[in-house]
Parts: C-alpha cells; structure tokens; sequence
C-alpha cells in the first residue's frame, strides 16, 4: 500500500547554474597543508621541550609558594602555641579550650595506669569466693539433673557473692 511510495525512484543529481570559484589564496593554503599533513619531528621535539620547560618552571614556582606558605602556618602555629603557654594551663582548662603538651602527656599517663589496673583486676581467679560458689553450683546442677529448680540457694549464694564482687571491683576502678 505505501510500500510503492517510500522507495526511491533513482538517483537524483542536482547540478550547479552558477560557477564556484576560490580565492588563489585559499588554493595555495590547501596545496601547503595537504602538502604537510602535521608538524615535522624537528618542530614537535623543539615544542614538546619548550612546553615542559614551562611546566617545570611552574611547578618549581608552585612548590615555592606552597613551602613559603607552610613556613607561614609554622611560625603563626608556633606563636599560638608560646603564648597560650605563657598564659598557663588553668586559662585554657577554664575556657575548655586546648592545654599544653604536659599536661596532656600527663592525662594519657593516668588513663594508661587506670588501663593497667583495669586489665590487672580482670583475671578472675583472685576471686576465690566467685570461683567456691560457682563450683558448690556447678556440682548440685549435676547431682539435681532431673531438678535442676532444687539448686535455688545455690543460684542465691552465687548472685550475691558476684554482687559483692563487682562493688568491689567498681570501687576499685573510680579510685
């Protein structure tokens, strides 16, 4: 049906009436590049060498700033830090802001003993009354298997035993 109407009937050439001329100019600046398609290797060496003198140039430039600029931040930084020390510690704890490097490495000294104690304390076998309730426990759990509810006291005596331990283990701990 449309079928016929969407095929070509041939070729179609269309032809100029009016003469197209170009400038001798235009010509001879096409024979010339089409004469050469790019640079010669001599040209492009010479570019490519002039570039990366100019980049490196730069770069040397860049890492000048970039190292006067860190000198900068150095000196500013130092400055702060002699004249918050001048000042003394308590000024910078009553304003919550930064404190020195000694009192600093003095905090880390007293968290790390506090670490110490902790790790110390943590080893169960210095509880001998921890570790007598919990066997008297274990041993009626496996002479009551059939009940193990009869063991009520024994649960009792152990919770307690572990109660009192951990206040002193707590107390020990905040001192």
């Amino acid at each position: 049906m449309g079928a016929s109407q969407s095929k070509p009937d041939g070729d179609k050439v269309f032809y100029n009436e009016t003469p197209i001329q170009f400038s001798q100019e235009v010509i001879d600046h096409l024979q010339e590049s089409a004469g050469s398609p790019g640079t010669s290797p001599e040209r492009q060496s010479t570019l490519d060498a002039h570039i990366r003198a100019r980049i490196n140039a730069e770069l040397g430039r860049l890492r000048e700033e970039e190292k006067l600029v860190q000198e900068q931040i150095e000196a500013a930084l130092e400055k702060e830090n002699l004249s918050r020390e001048r000042e003394g510690p308590d000024r910078d704890e009553a304003e919550g802001g930064a404190t020195n490097s000694l009192s600093i490495q003095g905090a880390l000294e007293e968290v790390q003993r506090k670490v110490d104690r902790f790790y110390a304390k943590r080893d169960i076998s210095g509880y001998l009354s921890v570790n007598e309730s919990s066997q008297k426990l274990i041993e009626c759990y496996r002479s009551h298997q059939a009940t193990p509810l009869d063991c009520w006291r024994e649960v009792g005596a152990f919770k307690s035993v572990v109660a009192m331990e951990e206040k002193k283990y707590i107390s020990s701990l905040q001192q």
